[in-house]
């Protein structure tokens, strides 16, 4: 292969990786699932790659924290700006906005069924107090345990599919993780809740609360 033959090919794999991934960012932050985005993909791109392009995508977008909300004093939102030479090549820009963010002191309270009514329902409440904005769920479905568990395996059949996919498709690291709060992760959360298979804290930023979710003993 020539230097040029070599070069255009490398150009082609750049530019195909390029598009690929813009089309897989895209529809994550569109809500997709893993499933549903191999689906609609019209360029052939493993099921492994796409996992990995929408988990680091998640994590850059802050949809995903890897620490505890609000523990950093900076906060950082990372962007991809595509730029063109003056060739026409596109290329991607990694950008980190930074903005001052003094770490949060939170209220720590409990979830009591008894006291708060169904988790789904007060979850809710909370979420819609909040104004929608900013807050988080913890999740540990990364965690050895988790998979290894059949009751905790046969309470994500209670989940619909969208749901199910989504917790399945996304390649968990082994540590807690916090996801976005969002109509979704209030359900999967209260039906695993509901099956004594979920524990946890959620963390409302304008709120400056943070709600323990105990084990559900049933």
């Amino acid at each position: 292969m020539t230097e040029q033959e070599y070069f255009k090919k490398a150009l082609a794999n750049f530019t195909y990786d390029a598009a690929s991934g813009d089309a897989i960012r895209h529809m994550a932050d569109l809500g997709y699932n893993i499933k549903q985005i191999m689906d609609r993909l019209d360029f052939p791109t493993s099921y492994e790659k796409v996992r990995h392009i929408v988990w680091e995508h998640l994590k850059n977008t802050n949809v995903l924290l890897s620490e505890v909300p609000g523990s950093k004093s900076l906060q950082e939102t990372i962007s991809f700006v595509k730029e063109y030479d003056k060739y026409g090549k596109p290329s991607f820009r990694r950008v980190i906005h930074s903005e001052p963010f003094s770490p949060i002191i939170w209220k720590e309270y409990y979830f009591y069924p008894k006291e708060h009514g169904s988790l789904s329902n007060y979850l809710t409440y909370k979420w819609e107090q909040n104004n929608t904005d900013c807050a988080y769920i913890s999740c540990d479905f990364g965690l050895p345990s988790r998979f290894q568990s059949k009751s905790f395996c046969k309470a994500l059949d209670t989940l619909d599919e969208y749901q199910r996919n989504y917790i399945l498709g996304l390649p968990w690291e082994n540590k807690i993780f916090y996801h976005k709060l969002n109509r979704d992760m209030i359900e999967i959360a209260s039906r695993l809740y509901a099956k004594g298979v979920y524990s946890g804290s959620c963390y409302f930023f304008k709120l400056e609360e943070k709600l323990i979710i105990p084990e559900n003993t049933i």
